[in-house]
């Protein structure tokens, strides 16, 4: 057997092995999505969360699960930094 009868086709190992790769590509690409979003929310706010946490929020409730328990951090770490003062004579921002 040689290199242009593996390349054809017409051999089921070529077509085979190429969904192999995408579905191993895939799958560790799923499986990292939780540890990018903690490496991002750490470099962005400071705050350090485990991959474990945000997949069993997502899994127990999906993107909502893992908004709120973002949400949740950030509060938590806004308010452990104390209130916010408005200088005098400026009026706070109401967006929305």
């Amino acid at each position: 057997m040689n290199l242009q009868s593996l390349l054809t086709m017409n051999n089921i190992a070529t077509p085979l092995a190429s969904a192999v790769i995408l579905l191993v590509i895939l799958v560790i690409s799923f499986r990292s999505r939780a540890v990018v979003f903690c490496q991002y929310l750490a470099r962005m706010t400071g705050i350090r969360l485990k991959p474990k946490d945000v997949r069993l929020a997502y899994r127990e409730r999906g993107q909502e699960g893992v908004r709120d328990l973002f949400l949740d951090l950030i509060i938590r770490e806004d308010l452990k930094q104390g209130p916010i003062e408005v200088p005098e004579g400026k009026e706070p921002v109401v967006v929305g």
